[in-house]
């Protein structure tokens, strides 16, 4: 390529990428996931609209399970361990028996009733069988869920997409047909705790060597971070585990450790997840063929149908019902199975093998994820309001921190929010412990150097400088005052929690 048309190959890229910026601004206020935006611009910009050619099915599946690795990455670095902790155990089962028994009713109810061969009927049960990370993260917080059947939906759509990929490989592989099950079971269990223990080594490596390294300047912590966790996921690649498992264990870790700059790389996570996203949606509308998509239009209804109504139901009360989760957060979790980009990634997995008839099966998912996204999307807040499963969020002050290196000691960081008891203290009623000081208070883009007298307001940044050995005790005075201002020292071992 000429360096001309390098440059209008980049001129293209970036407009493609405005735009869908401008797309996911416009649908920010909607329930629609932004997702259908972004394909709708990859179809229209293809061989149906613009006539950009695009049919590397290898360089999707390969660029598409990368994408997905940075939106786990993203979703882990952002969830709080304390939120999902009392959900673990059924999100784990809705990700493994869960997606289980839905391959298994979609995988039956395709081979009756649109005559699908068994490996076909597998196939298209366990690509659509997995929630989507992608689209729950981006619709569910912007939903005022209660906070158990948000945890729930948030660990499963992170949980659920490796067992699925890893499937789906296994279906597609030689091995199908010749491999006794209780092996594939095996199997799959070894490359998910592969997985496993390989995200939770990259993490506790990672946390080790972030707060240990004084990196010449601030961008280098968020880098270095999302490094590692694109890392974890390659090196899952070669050794043969679960990459996208080892990446959402990485990201969760690093979101939940006390690592320097945290809030910086969560948005620059958040930042390259948005990125991912569009790319990956673009290059997925690419890839469809709209000539095609109208004979996939009524099997994509039947195994859409199936699924909604049947399939996700069975799994969700199934699994549900063992830890007494009511009705109707049951009801609620069966609406809110949302699927997105995973399966139409994956759909590319048989493709890129070279299975007969699987181009059929890439359009039947590409049709269902856009209709069922389209009508589950504006769905899910209507539900959730209808049964009485929503709640506002519970506040939480964001606390950052960074290394001082000659000294050993670190800066930390705290904003005064509209609900904060710190509004309205003086810096004298802090009392925080000894070896910490408020050094700056940002008010209104001014720093100003406070005095005891100094009254905090909303929105002042405090900044304080800790000696070694004092961090622990700061966050927590300052969460106890965040939460009850004055009296804070009048309470228990509690008295942080709202």
């Amino acid at each position: 390529m000429d360096t001309i048309s390098f440059n209008w190959a980049l001129v293209a890229g970036m407009g493609i990428l405005l735009v869908g910026v401008v797309g996911a601004r416009l649908v920010a206020r909607t329930s629609v996931p932004a997702l259908l935006v972004f394909l709708g611009l990859g179809v229209a910009i293809g061989e149906a609209g613009l006539g950009l050619q695009f049919s590397d099915v290898v360089l999707t599946q390969n660029l598409g399970l990368l994408a997905l690795a940075v939106i786990l990455a993203s979703g882990g670095l952002s969830t709080r361990w304390s939120d999902i902790r009392p959900a673990l155990g059924i999100a784990s089962v809705l990700a493994t028996l869960g997606v289980g028994i839905s391959v298994g009713v979609v995988a039956a109810a395709t081979a009756i009733l649109l005559g699908f061969d068994a490996r076909t009927a597998v196939l298209m049960g366990a690509i659509v069988s997995s929630t989507d990370a992608a689209a729950v993260f981006s619709i569910l917080r912007r939903v005022p869920l209660a906070r158990r059947p948000a945890a729930i939906l948030e660990a499963e759509s992170g949980f659920n997409d490796p067992p699925v990929v890893v499937l789906v490989a296994l279906v597609t592989s030689p091995a199908w047909g010749t491999q006794p099950w209780p092996v594939t079971v095996v199997l799959i269990v070894a490359q998910l705790a592969g997985g496993l223990l390989l995200g939770l080594a990259t993490g506790a490596v990672g946390e080790w060597l972030l707060r240990r390294l004084a990196l010449p300047a601030a961008g280098l912590y968020p880098i270095t971070a999302f490094a590692l966790m694109v890392l974890a996921y390659a090196a899952g690649s070669v050794l043969q585990v679960s990459g996208l498992l080892a990446v959402y264990v990485a990201g969760l870790w690093f979101g939940n450790a006390r690592l320097p700059h945290l809030r910086a790389t969560r948005s620059f996570a958040d930042g390259v997840g948005w990125l991912a996203q569009i790319g990956l949606f673009v290059m997925l509308g690419l890839l469809s063929s709209p000539s095609r998509l109208p004979a996939a239009i009524v099997p994509a209804l039947v195994v859409g149908g199936v699924l909604l109504l049947v399939a996700r139901p069975l799994s969700v009360i199934a699994c549900a019902t063992p830890f007494r989760i009511p009705w109707r957060e049951q009801a609620f979790l069966s609406v809110a199975g949302l699927r997105g980009a995973v399966p139409i990634v994956v759909a590319t997995i048989p493709v890129s093998a070279g299975l007969f008839g699987t181009a059929y099966l890439f359009d039947i998912v590409f049709v269902l994820v856009v209709v069922f996204t389209a009508i589950q999307g504006p769905l899910i807040p209507r539900a959730a309001r209808a049964l009485g499963v929503t709640a506002g969020g519970p506040h939480t002050l964001e606390i950052d921190a960074a290394p001082l290196d000659e000294v050993q000691g670190e800066i930390i960081t705290t904003v005064v929010g509209p609900d904060s008891r710190l509004r309205g203290l003086d810096i004298r009623d802090l009392g925080l412990p000894h070896g910490a000081l408020v050094s700056l208070v940002v008010r209104s883009g001014r720093p100003i150097v406070p005095d005891t007298l100094t009254r905090l307001k909303v929105r002042d940044r405090i900044v304080l400088v800790c000696l070694p050995g004092t961090r622990d005790a700061v966050e927590e005075r300052l969460r106890a005052l965040d939460a009850i201002g004055r009296m804070a020292g009048w309470a228990g071992p509690d008295r942080h929690r709202r």
